[in-house]
């Protein structure tokens, strides 16, 4: 594009950064329209005049891609693509740009803050102080949950890209041994990698840090969860959709696992009758609301790198293209 023209930027879903964030404007001639949330049956009225939009978590479509001509570039506000359809996108000319390296402390940090309170048993015993537990123990202590240290255990790592070889120098630091997945079925398996049927069978907490698309949606359910030799905690940062989540409760009550923490679902914000919402009453299992990434200083760097983006396109450089 020429770096003369004033284009007009439209952001679908504000609400999704945080307040701590400093909201830098591009450094070029725009018009910006915010909203907090976007509905479904409101994405193309709102960007009928729209050049560039902004969106995290709202979806935009073939069909919607139809009736906006005008659109010419989508900068998501996250890493992951899966409510664009990227290949539409591509077909007429839009360029759409995603974030990339902001995350790799905030989110290997919340999946050992994870790990560790259910390795230690952190939630189950505050629930108990909480009950009164401890008075009524008479001592200065009790014993109604395991405890275990990290070192010498087993991490499975599903994903080992940037945040997952982030988890991996953590999980080095704390002495645990450390095995990274190949794909799933996999056969000729690369240096330094382990079968994903032998992650399974061997690990002491499995973590996944991978997208979500066709061939990684349920990458986890029952057959896997009956591989699981030894019980293992379950830990999901990455996508609702990577485990099943009905047979995640199944492995659950049959104690395929040990326990399960999730920061992510399949549908979020969840109904009152989802599964996993169903089931919070257990004391080895923790669901947090998608907060992984947001640290205040991820926040920031997110949002930097977007405004860059957009200034990148804007001058015809466009960057971090999909």
């Amino acid at each position: 594009m020429s770096d003369i023209n004033q284009i007009q930027i439209v952001h679908l879903d504000s609400a999704t950064i945080g307040p701590s964030v400093k909201l830098n404007k591009p450094d070029i001639p725009h018009d910006w329209v915010s909203f907090e949330r976007t509905l479904e049956d409101e994405i193309v009225s709102r960007l009928k005049d729209a050049d560039v939009v902004i969106t995290n978590k709202v979806a935009i479509t073939k069909e919607m891609l139809a009736e906006l001509p005008k659109l010419k570039m989508i900068a998501i506000s996250a890493t992951g693509y899966d409510k664009i359809d990227v290949k539409a996108c591509h077909d007429k000319g839009i360029i759409v740009s995603n974030i990339r390296d902001y995350a790799q402390q905030t989110v290997p940090e919340h999946t050992f803050a994870l790990i560790l309170a259910l390795r230690r048993s952190i939630s189950a015993y505050f629930d108990d102080v909480r009950q009164n537990e401890w008075q009524k123990s008479g001592q200065f202590c009790f014993f109604n949950h395991p405890i275990s240290d990290l070192k010498h255990s087993t991490l499975g790592i599903l994903g080992s890209g940037s945040i997952g070889s982030e988890v991996i120098k953590i999980a080095e630091a704390f002495g645990m041994k450390v095995l990274k997945s190949a794909r799933k079925g996999e056969r000729n398996i690369k240096d330094g990698y382990t079968s994903f049927e032998d992650v399974l069978k061997q690990s002491d907490i499995i973590t996944l840090h991978c997208p979500l698309n066709n061939e990684t949606k349920d990458l986890i359910a029952l057959p896997e969860f009956q591989m699981m030799a030894k019980k293992p905690l379950l830990i999901n940062v990455s996508r609702g959709g990577l485990v099943n989540e009905t047979d995640l409760i199944t492995a659950l009550d049959e104690e395929l696992i040990a326990g399960a923490a999730f920061d992510v679902l399949t549908s979020e914000p969840p109904s009152d009758d989802h599964i996993i919402m169903k089931n919070l009453d257990r004391s080895n299992l923790i669901v947090t609301p998608h907060i992984a990434w947001a640290s205040e200083q991820a926040m920031q760097t997110l949002w930097d790198q977007l405004i860059g983006h957009i200034e990148h396109f804007h001058h015809g450089k466009p960057r971090n293209t999909l």
